[in-house]
């Protein structure tokens, strides 16, 4: 287990890069937190960390995002590679996790960063990591792997 703690916007950054550093050969990351504890930002900082130039935004509608990313080439093998940003939060059923072909992206090889997988949790790969982001009440963000 890993645990990481964002002070402020300020140390966003350096947050992300320790998250960078313990992904290891792990691909699937299922984040966890309620509404506003700072899933999308984090994730837009460790795409940031991973060499991605996109706009990163929350694929609320979309479903899932595509980004380059540049320092991907020597992690997981030559050249640029994708990084696949999901947000399940309005799926109404499986079938729609089915239908945009969730499953490829998951088994791709490529890292994949879940918001709201709660509502897919059956079609996650066996060795997905849970990221769970917590508040605190002096409004610092505990982010958690296991």
């Amino acid at each position: 287990m890993t645990t990481i703690k964002i002070d402020n916007i300020d140390s966003l950054a350096a947050a992300a890069q320790q998250f960078v550093e313990a992904m290891g050969d792990r691909k699937v990351f299922a984040f966890y937190g309620k509404m506003g504890a700072g899933k999308t930002t984090f994730i837009k900082a460790i795409c940031e960390a991973l060499g991605v130039e996109d706009v990163v935004t929350s694929p609320t509608f979309a479903i899932v995002n595509e980004y380059k990313a540049s320092l991907l080439g020597g992690r997981f093998g030559g050249g640029l590679e994708a990084i696949y940003h999901f947000d399940f939060y309005r799926i109404k059923n499986l079938r729609e996790a089915y239908d945009i072909g969730c499953e490829e992206y998951f088994y791709s090889g490529c890292p994949c960063f879940i918001e709201w997988p709660e509502m897919i949790e059956e079609l996650l790969p066996e060795n997905t990591v849970n990221v769970s982001i917590e508040v605190q009440a002096d409004g610092s963000r505990i982010v958690t792997l296991s």
